[in-house]
Order: C-alpha cells, then sequence, then structure tokens
C-alpha cells in the first residue's frame, strides 16, 4: 500500500486513480500511523512553495518524511512535491524546504516563452532505460510528459538528476537518490508512459517491508 500524503495542496484523486490503473492499493491521508504503516509515500503538490511548507510543517510532515527515509522507505515527489524536496525556493521572496535533496528551486528559465509553462515535453533520461532500478525503465528516450510549472529545481548534485527537458533553456525534471525521488511533470496526467513510471515506481516499493 503506498500512502499519498494529504496536506491540502494537490490533486490527489487523479494519483490515487492512476495508481489504481497500474494495480497499486493507495490511500490519501495524514495519519502518521498510517503512513508508517504504508510501503512507500508520495508527496503531491500543486500552489505556492511556501504555502505547501507550511501545510506540510502543519501536519508534521516535516519530521515525519526523514524518519521514514531513516527506515528504508521509499519516497516521490510529484510537481510541487519533487521542489518541496529541495533545500530552499527563491519563489514569493524564499522559503526553507524538506532538504532531503541538496539544491534550490529556481524561476523557470524561458527566455521570450509563456510561463507558466503548460503542456507536453520530451523528457531526455540521463539513466540507462533497460535498469529495472530506474524510473525510465522501459521507456523511450526520450518520452513526452506533461508539465505545468512556472519554476525549476536546481540540484547541487549532477548525479542526483535522471531526466531533463527545454523550454526555452534546458531544467532538471526528475531526480532521484537512493530512496528519495521526485519529477517535475505530472505522471498521472501524461497517458501510458507517465503510468510506466508510476508503475516503475511502486512495483519495487510494494517488495519492501517496513
Amino acid at each position: 500500500m503506498i500512502a499519498i500524503l494529504d496536506y491540502g495542496m494537490g490533486n490527489l484523486r487523479s494519483v490515487e486513480k492512476a495508481l489504481a490503473h497500474v494495480g497499486v492499493d493507495s490511500v490519501r491521508t495524514a495519519d502518521h500511523e498510517v503512513i508508517r504503516s504504508a510501503q512507500g509515500v508520495i508527496l503531491p503538490g500543486v500552489g505556492a512553495f511556501r504555502r505547501a511548507m507550511e501545510k506540510v510543517r502543519e501536519r508534521g510532515f516535516d519530521e515525519l518524511l526523514p524518519e521514514l527515509l531513516d527506515r528504508g522507505m521509499p519516497l516521490l515527489g510529484l510537481c510541487l512535491g519533487m521542489q518541496l524536496l529541495f533545500e530552499e525556493s527563491t519563489e514569493l521572496g524564499g522559503a526553507e524546504g524538506l532538504g532531503l535533496l541538496k539544491g534550490q528551486v529556481r524561476p523557470l528559465d524561458s527566455p521570450g516563452l509563456k510561463v507558466p509553462q503548460i503542456g507536453w515535453n520530451p523528457v531526455k533520461w540521463q539513466e540507462d532505460p533497460e535498469d529495472d532500478a530506474q524510473l525510465n525503465y522501459g521507456l523511450p528516450n526520450p518520452t513526452p510528459m506533461y508539465h505545468v510549472h512556472s519554476f525549476a529545481a536546481i540540484p547541487a548534485d549532477e548525479d542526483d538528476i535522471v531526466g531533463t527537458a527545454d523550454y526555452g533553456t534546458e531544467f532538471v525534471t526528475a531526480v532521484q537518490n537512493y530512496g528519495v525521488a521526485g519529477v517535475q511533470f505530472h505522471p498521472e496526467k501524461s497517458g501510458p508512459a507517465g503510468l510506466r513510471l508510476l508503475h516503475n515506481w511502486a512495483t519495487p516499493v510494494e517488495a519492501i517491508a517496513v
């Protein structure tokens, strides 16, 4: 069972339906004990970074998530949820993030293009699509994925970068560092390829006993 963290910001129902489509049980919850009993955690998110972090802290997720990672429970951040994994964002004067990955979130560098970016971008994978431990296992390179965002993460460690896309300039759209993974795009809205990515992440997760 996968716990989808409910902190009031994110399209939780669409993520839940996408997981069900690939045969993965999930629950939308803010209950720490329910989350602790899961085999993996998804941190969704839509909206402003600062407000999202306020809600994350109100529910104690900022303390719970490091505890779960220490126990070996995998975490996947989606869209704003990926941005929250990093140390800080410059949005609306700046705010601290969860600090689970090193780096900053900054405005999307897209000279002459409309922001927020809304649409499909080919994601160029940095990892071998034949490696079944990777998010992009079995996906073509590149793979179009659906993005809606005005900001993008800049990881401090290039080894954390799994996928990039281009919107005026190249930006990071998928990251992974051991148990922590994140995607800037919406896999639940990205058709069969997005569903495959969710299945890739959830399948090894389900085999983990926490």
